[in-house]
């Protein structure tokens, strides 16, 4: 009897998920994958897409059509408890899927609600998803047509910097490309203990060649900073001291705010009295595994993507997540179905992701790369740098990636041979 896999999540991580799976197990398991959008859509594009530089359009694949070419099911229904002492998933159409292996590749849920005047219809917007950035597309002509000051960066608990620091220079780019940019002071607001850290500790000259990039742009900055609240004229911050304490509150006007969120788990991964699964997730709500990306209490449940608990990379004055980077994402998902397959044929799951790390930020007319072999230090690479090629680079991969998606591929074998020549894979050993 075939397997039956359930793939909870249709992001990079388990739009990939459920391609590899399909690829590594054949005709042995019937793979369906659970969203709440019928749409597949590529999140390193939402900062183009919130100075009106893309459409969400462009950067949308429908996943029904998709996935029906390559016998993968699907329900846009979403997830909307998991039962894994029953193995299956209750769905927000009140129907239940049973399965015999689970792979959690939702993404977060935004935490707008813990920090006071934060989110979309409220006094700030948010580049995280699609819709959001739609909406900060349609007010940033509106500011362009009567500017002021912005304030951008990202709070206390974010995980994820580089749209941060992608939309402040894209910002940058599209003021002055309309000749505005004098009218408008931008203050970079981040967690981070100084620029660059990215949540890593750095890697390679982060530091150097983002603080030169904001200082060459005009874009001041306040790290180690908390947010403690949005106002509609205004963002109070206070920049937090190495012991804890509060050096100094900034109250900075603001016309415009996007500020990266903290991050938690989904609904579906807490119980009817809303507390995370026992077992499953932490107390933030993030799905915990160990390092076969398995869940140490429920074996047949496997996670991927920003829904993984990652512990931070070091202590810091204001709490910083650690980044589930595109790459890594990808060599997860890769640990993830080879382990799938063992488990089906009645061997222990051995493959461990590499956690390996590929990043492009767009600036508009430059950018900044990364490598870290792996994410979190030590490394074996540790290497930065920048210049308009990551610009052409990321333009390339993002067509790349929509056409794996549309294709039904998650690792082309000419993909697979170029990045083991620059030595980077995705499993350990």
């Amino acid at each position: 009897m075939r397997k039956k896999v359930v793939v909870l999540g249709a992001g990079i991580g388990g739009t990939s998920a459920a391609y590899e799976l399909r690829e590594v197990l054949g005709d042995e398991a019937e793979i369906t994958v659970v969203s709440d959008t019928p749409w597949f859509h590529f999140v390193p594009s939402n900062p183009w897409v919130a100075v009106n530089w893309r459409k969400p359009d462009d950067i949308k694949v429908n996943l029904p059509q998709t996935f029906a070419r390559f016998g993968i099911s699907f329900s846009a229904a979403g997830a909307a408890r998991i039962r894994p002492e029953e193995n299956s998933v209750d769905l927000g159409n009140g129907s239940t899927l049973v399965y015999d292996y689970l792979v959690i590749a939702t993404g977060p849920e935004l935490a707008f609600d813990e920090i006071e005047g934060f989110g979309p219809g409220r006094n700030s917007y948010s580049i995280c998803h699609v819709d959001h950035a739609a909406e900060m597309a349609r007010k940033w002509e509106h500011f362009c047509a009567d500017p002021g000051p912005i304030v951008v960066g990202a709070v206390q608990g974010a995980s994820c910097f580089g749209p941060a620091y992608e939309f402040a220079l894209l910002a940058n780019t599209d003021l002055r490309k309309r000749r505005i940019r004098d009218r408008v002071p931008i203050t970079f607001v981040t967690s981070e203990p100084y620029i660059g850290h990215l949540g890593l500790g750095g890697v390679g000259d982060t530091k150097g060649l983002l603080e030169s990039i904001l200082r060459d742009k005009d874009i001041r900055w306040i790290t180690s900073a908390r947010v403690d609240r949005f106002d509609s004229d205004k963002v109070v911050v206070s920049e937090v001291n190495a012991d804890g304490g509060v050096g100094k509150v900034h109250e900075l006007p603001s016309r415009l705010n996007m500020m990266i969120p903290a991050f938690r788990g989904v609904r579906c991964l807490f119980d009817e009295n809303g507390k995370p699964i026992d077992g499953l997730a932490n107390p933030r709500g993030f799905v915990l595994v160990d390092r076969h990306q398995q869940n140490p209490k429920y074996p047949n449940v496997f996670g991927v993507g920003v829904c993984v608990a990652i512990p931070p990379a070091e202590a810091t004055p204001v709490p910083v997540g650690v980044p589930k980077t595109g790459y890594m994402i990808e060599s997860m998902v890769t640990a993830v179905a080879q382990n799938i397959r063992d488990a089906m044929h009645g061997a222990t799951p051995k493959k461990e992701a590499s956690w390996n790390a590929v990043c492009l930020a767009d600036f508009g007319n430059s950018g900044v790369a990364f490598v870290a072999l792996p994410q979190i230090p030590p490394r074996n690479v540790n290497w930065a740098g920048k210049g308009y090629w990551v610009h052409l680079a990321k333009i390339a991969f993002e067509k790349y990636f929509l056409h794996k998606v549309r294709k039904g591929k998650s690792e082309p074998i000419y993909e697979r041979v170029v990045m083991r020549l620059l030595g980077i894979s995705k499993l350990r050993g």
